[in-house]
């Protein structure tokens, strides 16, 4: 057994790794297959065909309607958003206002805000125990001077999966903008853009088991954007700068691959998770279970306990080969409490209690056995070295 049998990890939504087939796929592209693919020459023309191929692939999985017109690629989905969200507020003809909620990852909160300190207006709208928003509440939030809702489609820390459909009938109905950061959901659960009314939606790449530092941007037809990177006209003039084709192509595989084993996929993750789910719950006394109990994604464990904080847990684990967070890797240099959890109405001492298992592709059900095995101890000697803990849970 080498040294990474022997680990678990236990922390796909920071980082997954890129599938071998992925990887075959791009390696062409690296040395044989150089070209830039705006030249008119045939060294363009080589490879100006396969970044057309994986456009059409991405655009596929999220059921566009015209990939080649409605898929932008950019470095990731922090670009995508800044380009969504930035790019529709420089177009929005006079109107100032923004609706998102108080859930959304940290790269969403903080482009509204520095919109705000140009002038917009942006409306948050709080979210249930559940971390779930209510379309109704952002339906009573829209003003004549509203263009634009943003509201992610599942959220990565505790898992939720939000109304994405009654919301976007609602932005349809209103002549509104629905802007959707995919990232947590694509390829965990299909996704449907013309079905449920997302005008632009965020994802990247390595959430599919691609390549890091790639991602895309869907912009429905009809919806106008400014771009916020000027040069040479690249990606119809919304994302400027030579693309980089071997991640695209590596995209695109990746794309194709979860089209064909997301089905079957998910159902082995789920009952992986439920196994730890209910292990956890059943065995470790005052433990709870963050985010909605059924509409969740299907490789999210999140988890809270009592007394303890998580960073100690995190370690203690790290220790015995297991790797796990407390949430979303982006915020984690903070060390501030997570934004998520306090929207949803938990203490301080209980968010600090949290911890979060996502699985992937290549979690065995070994694996869920090896957490179940090794947290109780871990969480009963925490406790007991605890000063809040009651003295009858220390001696259970």
């Amino acid at each position: 057994m080498s040294a990474d049998d022997a680990r678990v990890y236990m922390d796909y939504t920071a980082s997954s790794p890129v599938d071998p087939r992925v990887v075959e796929a791009m390696m062409p592209f690296f040395t044989r297959k150089y070209g830039n693919p705006a030249s008119f020459h045939s060294f363009g023309a080589e490879v100006r065909e396969p970044m057309e191929e994986a456009r059409n692939k991405i655009g596929q999985l999220i059921g566009a309607e015209d990939p080649k017109r409605e898929i932008i690629f950019t470095s990731g989905a922090t670009e995508s958003s800044n380009i969504a969200i930035k790019g529709t507020a420089y177009r929005s003809r006079g109107k100032n206002h923004i609706i998102t909620t108080a859930v959304e990852h940290m790269s969403v909160i903080n482009i509204t805000k520095a919109l705000m300190k140009e002038g917009f207006e942006v409306t948050v709208i709080p979210v249930d125990e559940y971390a779930m928003v209510d379309p109704g509440a952002i339906s009573d939030a829209i003003t004549e001077k509203t263009f634009l809702v943003s509201v992610m489609y599942a959220n990565g820390e505790v898992g939720s999966i939000q109304p994405i459909k009654e919301i976007g009938k609602i932005t349809r109905e209103n002549k509104i903008f629905l802007h959707t950061d995919g990232v947590a959901a694509i390829g965990k659960i299909p996704i449907n853009v013309i079905d449920e009314n997302i005008d632009l939606l965020s994802f990247s790449s390595n959430d599919l088991y691609g390549p890091k530092g790639t991602g895309a941007l869907y912009v429905r037809k009809g919806v106008s954007i400014q771009g916020v990177l000027q040069g040479g006209g690249q990606e119809r003039g919304i994302r400027s700068g030579t693309e980089d084709i071997p991640s695209i192509v590596g995209f695109g595989k990746a794309a194709e691959l979860i089209q064909e084993e997301m089905t079957q996929e998910n159902k082995r993750i789920e009952r992986i998770r439920d196994k730890i789910i209910s292990g956890i719950l059943d065995n470790i006394p005052e433990s709870y279970l963050n985010g909605h109990p059924t509409k969740r994604l299907p490789n999210n464990v999140h988890v809270r306990f009592s007394y303890i904080e998580g960073e100690s847990l995190i370690l203690d684990l790290d220790e015995k080969g297991i790797a796990c967070s407390s949430g979303s890797a982006c915020a984690a240099k903070t060390l501030e409490p997570s934004h998520v959890l306090r929207a949803c109405g938990l203490p301080h001492e209980l968010v600090h209690g949290s911890i979060l298992f996502t699985m992937g592709r290549w979690t065995k059900e070994e694996d869920a056995d090896r957490v179940i095995e090794a947290l109780p101890p871990i969480v009963k000697r925490l406790r007991t070295l605890s000063p809040l803990t009651p003295k009858e849970l220390k001696e259970a």
